[in-house]
């Protein structure tokens, strides 16, 4: 734990924690809550709160994951090279998290985020249920490109990455939410590990803090999953826009107040 943490600060991170984890479960963008609280730590430098934020996450994921597998079957044949092209995308993310400003990306994602935000509410049957674009080679080729991108992305900044997962399993690939969040869940627990892999050995993680807040999201994480699983895609979407709003709302004040 850093030295100058105090217990407040401490309750309010397993706080934040523990809410990351319930949402990231049911449809991605933990990363909105948890990270920021990590800033909060005296001291805390941005690439260690990265790399403790992927401790506590990859915790949360593998048994949000696992739940979903359990209880939804997810497709594995295209969760494997998702993950794994998502993975390989991570690791390079994460080796450039020291070197390109998060600032070059900011307004881009907030575009993107209007248009997907705006385009689900104009269209309250996509994700309803499975129309998939492209079967086969087709498919899974797809799914990777896009585990890949998303993959970089997630290594390199973090936050709404399970969003943007869902997303584009939903309006690429035409899964279901429900589905398409069990499947991005698998991808997420890629994303960290690949993030970690770089992380670990570049002395960044903060140990005992990420464990602790990984147990708090782990917690959240299966109650979350649990919770989708049994609301089913309708929950999901609605669950999706608000943390879609929350995030454009983020994004926007860090563009105006730049």
């Amino acid at each position: 734990m850093p030295p100058d943490l105090d217990v407040l600060t401490l309750v309010l991170l397993l706080l934040a924690a523990l809410t990351a984890g319930w949402v990231d479960a049911v449809v991605g963008g933990g990363g909105l809550i948890q990270l920021p609280a990590l800033l909060l730590v005296p001291g805390i430098s941005p690439v260690e709160a990265l790399a403790t934020n992927k401790v506590g996450s990859i915790m949360g994921t593998s048994v949000s994951s696992l739940t979903y597998y359990r209880r939804v079957g997810p497709d594995l044949r295209t969760a494997a090279p998702m993950a794994l092209a998502a993975l390989t995308g991570a690791v390079g993310g994460a080796a450039l998290a020291a070197q390109i400003p998060a600032e070059l990306f900011t307004p881009i994602i907030l575009v993107v985020l209007v248009a997907v935000a705006a385009w689900t509410i104009a269209r309250p049957r996509i994700g309803a249920q499975t129309d998939l674009r492209w079967t086969g080679r087709g498919h899974h080729l797809a799914a990777a490109g896009l585990g890949l991108m998303i993959g970089a992305y997630d290594g390199l900044l973090g936050p709404g990455t399970g969003t943007f997962l869902v997303i584009s399993l939903v309006s690429v690939l035409g899964y279901a939410f429900l589905p398409a969040t069990a499947l991005a869940k698998i991808v997420n627990f890629a994303t960290n590990l690949g993030a970690l892999i770089f992380f670990v050995p570049y002395g960044a993680v903060l140990w005992g803090l990420g464990l602790a807040l990984g147990l708090a999201n782990l917690t959240g994480g299966y109650i979350g999953a649990r919770m989708a699983v049994a609301k089913g895609s309708g929950f999901i979407r609605v669950v999706f826009l608000v943390v879609v709003l929350a995030l454009i709302t983020r994004l926007g004040w860090d563009v105006l107040t730049r």
